[in-house]
């Protein structure tokens, strides 16, 4: 059989742990680069081609109406 954890080793352990985590993610966040304006330029669709705000909210409204209204139909159906 393996030899039990000693009680003092334990908490030792577990500051260490406490202590190691943090110094990953801060190192982590050191060593990548930051996302730039320029590197998502080519994604970005052009404002002319884009539908306005209005007409997104208009185009979800009539969806979300037609939904109801066939969700109000299968309610009546049944």
């Amino acid at each position: 059989r393996e030899a039990p954890i000693p009680k003092m080793l334990a908490p030792c352990l577990l500051r260490r742990a406490v202590l190691t985590v943090p110094l990953v993610f801060v190192a982590a966040l050191l060593v990548t680069e930051p996302v730039t304006a320029d590197q998502e330029a080519g994604t970005a669709i052009p404002a002319e081609s884009r539908p306005c705000v209005d007409c997104h909210a208009f185009e979800f409204m009539q969806r979300a109406l037609q939904d109801l209204k066939k969700t109000a139909y299968n309610l009546d159906t049944r």
